[in-house]
């Protein structure tokens, strides 16, 4: 939940230099805004700074108080809402607002930040913006009843991500039937899904749901035995380079008709990057900086 904690009276912290914080240049303000030691009335000044630097690292302290934090939420500038959306301490309400702001990256921040709840997930679910819904997709512990709503996602890509990175028994039941292929490529990364879902999927008729499912994760024997004689080249070379496939099926692998999965299966070396890992959930993370078709950022 948020942390943001409204301010009555006088900072019992002001003291000498709170007087002529918003003067001077914009470096000295920036300096004021970023010391730990500033009272808190002094950041409320600093949260209507005419310098979006000055106001963003505002947006960024999580001991900001809610007086501070609150207009810099509609704040002009995209960078100090998007500080804003990523800061801890900002209260659900504010995330509510930020969750539909017309900024893509300022939505995509509000999923990342630890502070969001299920009201705030429930927005996202509803969202027209399919990343949004795809970094919702990604979280670890989403509710049942989101998840379900998800598993019929319009967007093969939400579905896909949602397959991936699931950990409701649930939903990679229903994701199995998906008639997407994607979809099922991101069930064969999952390392959650049970020996009879993995049997199933190593005999998918799509060559690359095969082949993620062998880089990705461990099979029983009776499966990687028949993948060895796998109609595809890409399965079996996948076979041949996977960090999770055992070595007694990389020897079968040495004689294989294709001379290239033969020789990458008898060169193979562990540890040599082969594997493909399952990525963390993406949030919606930019570098820092207006890039281009995006005007606007941070202004002194």
């Amino acid at each position: 939940m948020g942390k943001q904690q409204d301010v009555d009276g006088p900072d019992r912290h002001s003291g000498s230099g709170a007087a002529d914080a918003t003067g001077g240049s914009v470096d000295a303000r920036l300096a004021v805004a970023q010391d730990p030691a500033t009272p808190q009335m002094t950041l409320i000044d600093l949260a209507s700074d005419p310098s979006a630097v000055v106001r963003k690292a505002v947006a960024t302290r999580t001991d900001a108080p809610a007086q501070a934090l609150r207009p810099l939420t509609r704040d002009r500038d995209r960078d100090v809402r998007e500080a804003v959306a990523r800061n801890s301490s900002t209260s659900i309400g504010n995330l509510l607002v930020l969750v539909k702001d017309a900024d893509r990256w300022v939505r995509w921040a509000v999923a990342g930040n630890p502070a969001c709840n299920e009201s705030v997930r429930r927005v996202m679910a509803e969202a027209s913006d399919k990343e949004l819904r795809g970094l919702l997709a990604e979280t670890r512990d989403l509710e049942p009843e989101l998840a379900a709503r998800l598993v019929d996602d319009v967007s093969p890509e939400v579905r896909e991500r949602l397959a991936t990175h699931t950990h409701d028994p649930d939903v990679i039941t229903a994701l199995m039937a998906d008639r997407t292929a994607r979809v099922r490529k991101g069930l064969a990364r999952n390392p959650r899904t049970t020996a009879a879902q993995r049997s199933a999927l190593a005999q998918d008729p799509v060559v690359d749901v095969r082949v993620a499912l062998v880089l990705a994760v461990e099979l029983d024997d009776a499966d990687l035995r028949r993948l060895v004689d796998d109609r595809s080249v890409q399965v079996r070379m996948a076979l041949a380079t996977s960090e999770v496939v055992p070595p007694h099926i990389r020897q079968a692998l040495g004689g294989d008709p294709d001379e290239m999965v033969a020789a990458a299966a008898r060169d193979f070396r562990p540890g040599t990057g082969n594997a493909t890992v399952v990525r963390a959930p993406r949030i919606g993370h930019r570098a820092s900086g207006a890039g281009r078709g995006r005007p606007g950022g941070a202004r002194r």
